[in-house]
């Protein structure tokens, strides 16, 4: 029935990476690595990340008609993704700079470009995407009314997967949808926003699972993932891995659990194959060339 496992909407960004010894401060210059150009973006990651998996996945996502748009295409082209809604030009393709310390951890500053001309009508004129796509993900490195415009454009059976990443509130309309809204800690206390009342994730959990989605996510690193839903809540054990790079690892697991969800997986099931995906990704530098395959997560 479904032409596509999973569509995904969002951004594609070329990463500038640069491996320090710590990050500066205000008004300090530290010296870092040789520059690394990768290509990335959360939506262009997602997408990547599925189809390495062997998901059926498309991407609609904009980028500029320059290099770092090329460079992106080939990318998601390689990995076996269909860009039939790639659309190009309008700006140039979004960056972002990233620096990585020796830990692994990263910090991130995005130009959106491109990503902030991904319009509604681009959206909606896609309308045959999303019929075909059985789960629909997205990110927020694109116009919140974007997104808006994707809720308004699902096909009855099919399923929205949100990560709100960059965090910001969510209009009801959004969240009513999610199912499951994905978080991490910085996600979730965000979106709460005053609501944040209790210490845990499972108080967290609870609270955003009042506010209207499906089903809620919280993704806690090294100590795994919480599902929540009308059924509960339950952990998700983690995966011990050395953890070289985290770029991409968030991507890595809402794509896999959006992936397993649309297979007729349970939240439960998806979230601890997910897991799996994204412990597997930060062993790896770089966003996109982490991504495991499903033989590689099945190796572990």
């Amino acid at each position: 029935m479904y032409d596509y496992d999973l569509l995904v909407v969002g951004s594609a960004n070329a990463d500038l990476v640069i491996g320090v010894e710590r990050r500066p401060g205000a008004g300090e210059t530290v010296l870092g690595s040789d520059l690394a150009v990768h290509p990335g973006g959360k939506g262009a990651n997602q997408a990547v990340a599925a189809a390495r998996l062997g998901a059926r996945t498309a991407l609609l996502a904009r980028v500029g008609d320059d290099a770092y748009g090329r460079l992106l295409l080939d990318s998601q082209r390689s990995a076996g993704v269909d860009t039939v809604g790639v659309l190009v030009g309008g700006a140039p393709t979004g960056i972002a700079l990233i620096t990585v310390d020796p830990s692994g951890d990263n910090s991130i500053v995005v130009s959106p470009g491109a990503n902030g001309r991904l319009a509604p009508e681009d959206v909606s004129a896609a309308g045959s995407l999303f019929h075909a796509s059985r789960v629909v993900s997205a990110q927020l490195e694109i116009p919140l009314e974007t997104v808006v415009e994707v809720v308004r454009n699902l096909a009855p059976e099919s399923r929205f997967v949100l990560n709100p990443s960059p965090p910001r509130p969510l209009p009801q309309e959004v969240l009513a949808a999610c199912d499951p809204l994905i978080v991490n800690e910085h996600e979730a206390k965000v979106i709460l926003g005053s609501a944040a009342v209790g210490d845990g994730p499972e108080d967290w959990a609870r609270i955003l699972l009042a506010k209207g989605p499906r089903s809620v996510v919280v993704t806690l690193g090294a100590e795994g993932a919480l599902v929540a839903s009308a059924q509960g809540v339950s952990r998700v054990p983690s995966v011990k891995v050395g953890a070289v790079d985290t770029t991409g690892a968030g991507d890595a697991f809402t794509a896999a659990l959006a992936f397993r969800l649309g297979a007729g997986e349970s939240l439960a099931e998806a979230a601890a194959y997910a897991a799996r995906v994204g412990a597997a990704t930060v062993t790896k530098e770089g966003a996109q060339a982490s991504f495991p395959t499903a033989a590689e997560v099945a190796a572990q």
